[in-house]
């Protein structure tokens, strides 16, 4: 057959170019029974989107590598350095704190895009996507979201980057029922609401999305301003349970697509009880 007669996108997948979909990934092999589980994190990049991350706090154990701060200015905006390097709330270093603990050889980037309000615009939000598309951070934790409708067409557009990059964006779902937020509600992110269960280890696959996993959100223990510690409960305390399992499923199998990603983690979940 001639190329001219493949219909569009065929090539990949013609004779002379199949050996380019040989790989070795977490479905070759014995690789499916492989205990991920037991992965520690290290050569996996975790960048945090919140309100910034106190690099000083024990929970977060010295792996901060980098902060950083959406600035916006006449409509756009500009991912910087962030040289202070504050938490303005308090939230993103509870965030920091839970994928430490399940992950702590993994690094911990932090992009700020909330401000001491706990409050931040739509755009920010979309610029620190965008950053750590075109970083290729193989995780990725947003205990936030937008409900712009403005937005949402850039959303989506940047959540299948994402994906076809394989970054792998960890969204919590809104708190509010019936709250549609982005891109939490997009099919292309890992999207994480709250269950009871006071186990970092104890994680759910919802087979009737939008929400597809449930990790423990209610009554955590996290790490907050100044060294302290507070007891929280809410999605956005359950999204990095999850962004550490996959941070640790990465570090394992630094080569899985997003789909293979969530595949095994889906695999491992626990069953409903």
């Amino acid at each position: 057959m001639t190329s001219e007669a493949y219909p569009a996108w065929s090539e990949p997948f013609r004779t002379e170019q199949r050996d380019g979909l040989a790989r070795k990934g977490p479905f070759r092999d014995d690789a499916e029974s492989a205990d991920w589980l037991s992965a520690s994190g290290e050569g996996v990049t975790v960048v945090i989107i919140d309100s910034g991350v106190d690099g000083d706090h024990p929970a977060v154990g010295g792996r901060l590598v980098r902060s950083l701060r959406v600035e916006i200015s006449e409509g756009d905006g500009e991912v910087v350095e962030d040289e202070g390097g504050d938490d303005v709330v308090g939230h993103g270093t509870a965030c920091a704190g839970i994928i430490h603990g399940l992950a702590p050889d993994a690094e911990l980037i932090s992009i700020r895009v909330l401000d001491p309000n706990n409050k931040g615009k739509g755009l920010a939000f979309a610029h620190a996507i965008d950053w750590a598309v075109e970083h290729k951070i193989p995780v990725a934790n947003m205990s936030l979201s937008s409900r712009s409708e403005q937005l949402y067409a850039t959303f989506h557009d940047l959540v299948d980057q994402a994906y076809f990059a394989d970054c792998l964006l960890v969204c919590s779902a809104s708190n509010y029922l019936g709250d549609a937020s982005y891109p939490s509600v997009f099919s292309s992110v890992v999207s994480v609401a709250a269950h009871d269960i006071p186990d970092p280890l104890t994680f759910f696959y919802n087979p009737r999305p939008p929400v597809e996993f449930g990790a423990w959100g209610v009554d955590v223990p996290v790490a907050w301003l100044g060294g302290s510690n507070i007891i929280a409960t809410g999605n956005s305390f359950a999204a990095p349970h999850i962004a550490g399992l996959l941070a640790r499923l990465r570090s394992a199998y630094p080569d899985a697509t997003p789909f293979e990603a969530k595949t095994l983690l889906a695999r491992a979940a626990n069953r409903g009880r």
